[in-house]
């Protein structure tokens, strides 16, 4: 039996603990909602108010380019996304700050400013150009997923395998295993998040450094490409690296993941609908119009057939990864503002402490939790910067 005493320990450990969240797609609402971070919430997971209230104190946002709706102009989106980032550090130079390195964060942290850092989501961004990779590395970004849910020019994602329009390489090409050796020389962690698995064993083969999966959950669990396997989750664990879960229902909830599914045709002929007055005038579909979509669907349609995942599904991947690859190997991976629905219990980041709560009523120590809650993602950051200082 858990000593309550220990639960409440918890909740005052959240507020002590510097919490830092792996993935967050809330640049998009910067660029194409003219929302402001110290904005009301909406329909969003995150903004400065809900930081503080959970106690985020540093979080990684994405710079994520759709690869269909920007194909052609991949680097115009992601330098565009990063110019709105950097707008929202020029209108709260109080609040925000830029980190670059793992010093950065523990200083921000002390002097209770916010603090942001960049990751690359999707290397078509680079538009398979090294110097694309550096000028985005000089611009701050500190990690980056090889691929999206688009496989690209050298690496195969876990989302277009079963695509036979599209080209696959077996995993990473020779100019792919040149991108992660860049990435160690410039310090830059590599996120295997989305990869198809034979990308992620290529990986593992070139990098000299530490890797990240930013925003995955275990396969074990729930039966999703996009999950990691207990094999892979391990193989993280050896190279010293940090699997961040995932907190999307689909990813983290067997029996939310079959509804949701069965029901895309259903939403897919709503997003068509969605996007015609933006097609009509050649414009790419915002993300947040499929997002307005999806919510208003499940609130109609499916809320009371199909109820939101519980937080103890979440709670479940946390566990696992903590126990397959240890507790030095694991953090949270939210992906806000990356998907519609959260988990129950979870309304965006002002809930966070619900988290440390429930890990400490299935056992989980005052040091365990530091670990988990931003330890260990400052650790492989420094560490993959101290790599490639060396070199």
């Amino acid at each position: 039996m858990v000593d309550p005493a220990m639960i409440d320990d918890a909740a005052r450990l959240h507020f002590d603990a510097l919490v830092i969240d792996g993935h967050a797609d809330t640049p998009q609402r910067f660029v194409d909602e003219d929302w402001s971070f110290s904005d009301p919430l909406g329909t969003g997971m995150l903004n400065l108010e809900s930081a503080r209230a959970g106690n985020l104190a540093a979080e990684f946002f994405a710079i994520w380019v759709e690869p269909k709706a920007w194909r052609g102009r991949f680097a115009h989106r992601t330098l565009q996304l990063i110019d709105g980032v950097y707008e929202q550090l020029r209108k709260h130079p109080d609040t925000m700050r830029l980190g670059l390195t793992a010093a950065d964060v523990l200083q921000a942290y002390r002097d209770g400013v916010f603090c942001i850092l960049l990751g690359l989501e999707g290397g078509h961004a680079i538009e398979a150009d090294l110097g694309l990779l550096r000028t985005y590395h000089q611009l701050g970004v500190r990690y980056m997923t090889l691929t999206w849910s688009n496989s690209n020019e050298w690496a195969d994602s876990s989302g277009d395998l079963d695509d036979v329009t599209v080209t696959h390489h077996g995993g990473l090409t020779g100019f792919g295993r040149e991108v992660v050796r860049e990435m160690n020389r410039l310090g830059m962690m590599v996120d295997v998040s989305h990869v198809a698995d034979t990308t992620f064993w290529d990986v593992l083969k070139t990098t000299h450094a530490p890797l990240i999966a930013s925003h995955s959950s275990a396969r074990a669990l729930t039966d999703a490409p996009r999950n990691l396997t207990d094999e892979q989750l391990r193989a993280i664990a050896t190279n010293d690296g940090v699997v961040m879960v995932n907190f999307y229902s689909s990813f983290i909830d067997a029996r939310w993941r079959a509804g949701w599914t069965a029901t895309q045709a259903e939403r897919d002929i709503l997003y068509a609908a969605a996007a015609k007055e933006y097609e009509q005038r050649g414009e790419p579909v915002p993300y947040h119009v499929p997002m307005a979509v999806d919510r208003a669907f499940y609130a109609e349609h499916l809320s009371a057939s199909l109820p939101l995942a519980p937080l103890n599904s979440l709670i479940d991947h946390i566990d696992h990864v903590a126990q397959v690859a240890g507790i030095d190997h694991v953090g949270l991976g939210s992906d806000f503002d990356g998907f519609p629905i959260l988990p129950e219990g979870l309304r965006s980041a002002a809930d966070l402490p619900k988290i440390t709560s429930a890990l400490a009523e299935r056992g989980y120590r005052a040091e365990q939790l530091v670990k988990l809650l931003g330890g260990n993602l400052l650790r492989v950051l420094d560490e993959v910067q101290a790599h490639a200082a060396k070199e």
